[in-house]
């Protein structure tokens, strides 16, 4: 898998296909693994690039906690440079979402085409209590169980009761690689994430996705910000939880390809 040296980071991706470029941005407790039925079947058509984010995978950890997605966004921007693209589609999942907004909005002149799924407003979607209490239960869970414990307790609820034994171990695998210096960076983030007054401002052509029975940010969230970005198409993956993409890659993909085309 190759690595890229950026000024502070290393950062590893998965690279698979020929064609326009379609980067992809994991969520909180993912890495570039869970993405495999993506670059396997979207290489046909798509150059795709599935990232470590900082603190994840392969890709080295922060020195300090991130605390803002604008900062991830300030990282990806650095990394599609030594990529040497001038335009891309991207495609961010839950926390990634976050940070391909940042990034369509303060850069829509190399975004061709949005896809996010199962995003997230964090903070924006919670009374100030609540967000308080979220990041606090994300940071002790990171700091006091060891990563396997943290999967096994979190997996089955970004899941659909449909989900596979094959689904479930694979996802329990990925989460149980998370490590503090990531989950931490995130968890701020999350904490003080509002992008509700840049959505309207987006002019990039947006597909959202979600999943049908997706309980962490469930398709009311995902109606939301549809209703808020200008030119965007709302797709649900049937039967499917927050992790619609690993439940139901054909499907998942086929909205993909249909949207960015061939």
């Amino acid at each position: 898998m190759p690595t890229i040296q950026l000024s502070e980071f290393t950062i590893h991706y998965a690279k698979e296909g020929n064609g326009h470029p379609l980067i992809i941005l994991h969520g909180l407790g993912n890495n570039s693994q869970s993405w495999k039925k993506q670059l396997s079947s979207l290489k046909e058509y798509y150059t795709v690039i599935a990232w470590d984010a900082p603190g994840y995978g392969n890709s080295s950890d922060p020195k300090e906690e991130l605390k803002h997605f604008s900062q991830f966004a300030d990282i990806f921007k650095e990394f599609v440079d030594q990529l040497g693209y001038k335009s891309i589609y991207l495609l961010g999942h839950s926390m990634g979402s976050a940070i391909a907004l940042d990034f369509a909005h303060r850069y829509p002149d190399i975004v061709d085409k949005l896809i996010i799924a199962d995003p997230t407003r964090g903070a924006a979607g919670l009374s100030k209590e609540e967000n308080r209490k979220r990041l606090q239960e994300r940071l002790d869970s990171i700091d006091h169980l060891d990563p396997s414990e943290l999967a096994n307790q979190r997996v089955r609820n970004l899941l659909s009761p449909n989900a596979s034994e094959e689904v479930i171990k694979e996802a329990e695998r990925i989460m149980s690689q998370v490590r503090p210096p990531g989950y931490r960076s995130v968890s701020y983030s999350l904490g003080n994430l509002d992008q509700m007054n840049i959505l309207p401002t987006l002019s990039v052509p947006t597909l959202v996705i979600c999943g049908e029975l997706d309980k962490v940010t469930p398709v009311s969230e995902a109606e939301i910000f549809h209703q808020s970005i200008p030119n965007s198409k709302l797709e649900i993956i049937p039967d499917t939880g927050h992790l619609c993409y690993q439940e139901d890659p054909e499907t998942f993909n086929e909205k993909v390809i249909h949207f960015l085309g061939k």
